[in-house]
């Protein structure tokens, strides 16, 4: 894969039940009050950030993404004549700084797509009013370890090793000493940063497959979209043969959670 991530909002939207149910976990742990500005970072089809304004009424809510197909795709299925305390803007995650002031940053799913996590940091806490909150769930270190041992010894077979004769540059995954460090230099006073176990079920190997296939995007993208199908197969195969199916169909995936909530104290 070239460049950024080509992303199919659609078919996202069909495949993230887990990431917009850690979304939905990370907004109730707010406590919003109702009359919130919110940022949501990193909004992509735009169903969390929509649910997100419902618990504002008083309030509104910005989402932003640095992939204009998400916006694009966001804005059609939520367009500001029938939510009008909600918009979408295209804007990268380290220059969010000029869009404050709010009372919350939140992003979920995102960080470990963010190649400067300090300048991110120093980002939100520019757009943060005095005592405005970062909350943020994203994927830790070890997260998923098995479906990539899967998919590293897939890429290692014919015919898929003819396109990784290297392997592609990964996910952002930083230690939690890097990060408390960077909240601090960037004004924030440091609430909650941990790395949470957690065992996520699919509902059935198509879900599962749909979740590589639309977050994996390191990976499929570097093979010809003609054969991108063979290769998530290839991948769920191999895993399934290591941990397979529940006795009801569903897949599970041992997972690994970054949680972190600061607090802007200085500018």
């Amino acid at each position: 894969m070239s460049g950024r991530p080509r992303w199919d909002p659609a078919d996202y939207a069909a495949h993230s039940a887990v990431q917009e149910a850690w979304g939905r976990e990370l907004a109730i742990r707010l406590g919003l009050r109702g009359a919130e500005r919110i940022l949501d970072v990193g909004c992509g089809d735009g169903r969390l950030t929509a649910w997100l304004a419902g618990l504002v009424p008083q309030g509104c809510v910005l989402g932003v993404d640095a992939a204009p197909e998400m916006i694009a795709h966001a804005r059609r299925a939520f367009p500001e004549s029938r939510h009008p305390r909600l918009r979408f803007e295209v804007c990268p995650a380290g220059q969010i700084g000029w869009l404050g002031p709010f009372d919350v940053v939140f992003c979920n799913a995102t960080l470990h797509w963010i190649e400067d996590p300090a300048g991110f940091f120093r980002a939100a806490a520019g757009c943060l009013r005095p005592g405005g909150r970062l909350a943020v769930f994203g994927n830790a270190r070890g997260n998923a370890a098995e479906v990539l041992g899967a998919v590293l010894r897939v890429v290692r077979r014919r015919p898929w090793r003819t396109w990784f004769r290297d392997l592609p540059r990964v996910w952002r995954l930083c230690r939690l000493e890097e990060y408390g460090a960077w909240l601090v230099a960037a004004g924030f006073e440091v609430v909650h940063l941990a790395e949470v176990d957690r065992c996520e079920r699919f509902a059935g190997v198509e879900a599962f497959a749909g979740w590589i296939r639309t977050t994996w995007l390191p990976y499929t993208q570097r093979v010809p979209e003609a054969w991108r199908a063979g290769f998530v197969a290839a991948v769920v195969e191999d895993y399934l043969a290591r941990r397979p199916a529940e006795p009801d169909g569903s897949v599970t995936v041992g997972m690994r959670r970054l949680e972190l909530e600061a607090v802007r104290v200085r500018a």
